[in-house]
């Protein structure tokens, strides 16, 4: 499957020598992820890696009580599978498609197949493992110390950073299930932020109005995780980064 010249691509496979890029996208399939697909359970053998390319993943984990919590966003910045990287091949999360969108798909065999093979892909991931660690106890932090507005508006700018839109249809009950707060809670929350002009709220649709002022509003931990991303991995090139024609499936050449 070919990848037409101007698509977006996964920003740790656009970081990868040509030759290490081209050999690696031979053995992905494109795929879309449908909105509420459970990619893999918690607990589960991981079958498939999958990075994101403009869709993107919720990790979630439960408690015995069966609450639920949302720990991490994998977009187009990421991977989801990275037990892999470190030898284990269960999952540690619930991953939920949150996003509507593609991503480029690997079986476990050949992905560690890649992975022992090339330096330059060892290196990439490693990397991003280290930063998904720290924005895992990030979150956790965020999670018991924060206000609900100030992880609203951060999750809603993490959530606009993948999605590449500021519009979302997203329901209160929704919400407060991937922040892990009370749904009276969100409602405040989402009110506040509405009657200081930085988003619109209604019949579960949000639009962010004002991208500045809700970064404003939001908790240290949205820029402290791109700071993070950025110092370890490198800037961002921004969603409109684009690559030239590449093979997706066919062979390296």
């Amino acid at each position: 499957m070919t990848v037409e010249t101007g698509y977006p691509m996964n920003r740790l496979l656009a970081a990868l020598p040509d030759r290490n890029r081209r050999q690696f996208l031979a053995s992905c399939e494109r795929i879309e992820l449908r909105f509420a697909e459970v990619l893999c359970e918690s607990g589960e053998q991981i079958r498939h890696v999958y990075f994101p390319v403009d869709g993107f993943i919720s990790l979630v984990t439960a408690l015995d009580d069966g609450a639920r919590l949302e720990v991490g966003i994998v977009g187009d910045e990421g991977m989801l599978g990275t037990s892999l990287v470190l030898g284990v091949n269960i999952s540690p999360q619930h991953a939920l498609v949150q996003g509507a969108g593609t991503a480029l798909r690997m079986n476990a065999a050949a992905f560690r197949g890649h992975y022992k093979r090339s330096e330059p892909l060892r290196q990439g991931l490693n990397r991003y493992v280290y930063v998904l660690m720290n924005q895992l106890a990030q979150t956790a932090a965020c999670a018991r110390y924060h206000h609900v507005e100030a992880r609203l508006a951060r999750w809603l700018l993490m959530t606009r950073d993948r999605a590449h839109s500021s519009r979302f249809d997203l329901t209160h009950e929704f919400l407060a299930y991937m922040l892990g707060a009370r749904r009276v809670g969100i409602t405040q929350a989402a009110s506040s932020l509405q009657k200081r002009g930085l988003i619109d709220y209604s019949r579960g649709k949000i639009s962010i109005r004002n991208n500045v002022g809700l970064e404003g509003a939001s908790c240290p931990c949205y820029g402290q995780a791109n700071e993070m991303y950025e110092q370890v991995l490198g800037p961002s090139r921004g969603a409109s980064h684009r690559l030239a024609s590449l093979e997706v499936g066919a062979a390296a050449r």
